[in-house]
């Protein structure tokens, strides 16, 4: 996860500098918004698929947290990770920018506080392994269930969040499984712990409704690139059982791309293999994102071959 240098408040600074001190709130509260990005090598350089959707969504969560204003916009913030790419000269790479409080709040209240924002940038391959891809992996139903939307806000990537699911993704590797399923309160299919999931059914794909869950910007780049081959996509409340009797499941997120589950609970799914549905939204999603299909255009941001020469230049 390491890199030569991090973008920190409106500034670029060499990783060793991208410092918060220890009473920081939001380490001791969970109060920060964060994104997952990636950037990916094509023929015209490196391209961020779906910027501007993603950094809108920060701005998003970060507005559902209660900040009444931040200190940078959506477009600052987009520039940023074009620039923390190119000064760390990466043509593939992982992006985490993250809105956190950085002052106030001790009082449990975010009126008045102070949000600092940081912009990572790292080589990061296979989510789930290497194998994942072709194979498809292996998930349970967690013991865990996702949040209630009124007990926290389910629309925003909020790191506090996130604890849920380190616990129904600890508990699942205990016994042995690569992913987690977690149910919503009312015992119906939510999401995995860090990706939007699907099922495939007699050339039907369904997927769970979005007031339970973190609606992905992967998930509706799959419900696109599904209706492009042709594929309905409903949303509906799905039961654990019907996971069992699906033709396919697949999962899908910044982090993970597009994996199939070979098993769940000890059962195979389908043919206990990725998927003839699954594999064709893998190709497709491949394409999208190595500029290669007629969607590239309208989803790739590409960091600009100028800003690359400027930065490499003035870290030499």
């Amino acid at each position: 996860m390491r890199s030569k240098y991090v973008w920190m408040n409106g500034q670029v600074v060499p990783y060793a500098d991208a410092t918060v001190h220890l009473l920081t709130p939001a380490l001791h509260y969970g109060i920060a918004a964060f994104e997952g990005i990636r950037c990916y090598a094509t023929e015209r350089g490196p391209a961020v698929f779906r910027l501007r959707d993603h950094m809108e969504r920060l701005v998003g969560s970060a507005k559902i947290l209660g900040w009444e204003e931040l200190p940078y916009s959506a477009d600052a913030l987009i520039a940023g990770c074009k620039q923390t790419i190119a000064a760390n000269a990466l043509s593939e790479c992982y992006i985490r920018p993250i809105i956190y409080l950085a002052e106030g709040g001790w009082n449990l209240n975010i009126c008045g506080t102070k949000p600092g924002i940081g912009i990572a940038v790292w080589e990061w391959k296979a989510y789930l392994g290497e194998e994942a891809l072709a194979r498809g992996v292996r998930a349970n139903v967690s013991s865990f269930a996702r949040h209630h939307p009124n007990a926290t806000m389910t629309k925003a990537k909020i790191s506090g969040n996130y604890v849920n699911s380190f616990l129904a993704k600890s508990e699942s590797s205990r016994l042995g499984f690569d992913e987690a399923i977690m149910l919503d309160p009312s015992g119906f299919v939510a999401e995995c712990t860090g990706e939007n999931l699907f099922i495939v059914r007699k050339g039907r794909i369904y997927t769970s409704p979005g007031a339970p869950i973190l609606e992905g910007i992967t998930r509706s780049t799959l419900a696109t690139l599904a209706a492009d081959l042709g594929f309905a996509v409903e949303e509906r409340p799905i039961s654990r059982d019907q996971l069992y009797v699906a033709d396919e499941v697949f999962v899908c997120g910044t982090a993970a791309e597009v994996i199939g589950l070979r098993e769940i609970d000890n059962r195979a799914i389908g043919c206990g293999a990725t998927g003839p549905v699954t594999r064709a939204l893998q190709q497709a999603y491949a394409k999208a994102v190595a500029g290669e299909h007629p969607r590239s255009a309208g989803w790739l941001d590409y960091v600009g071959l100028e800003l690359l020469a400027d930065e490499r230049v003035k870290s030499a």
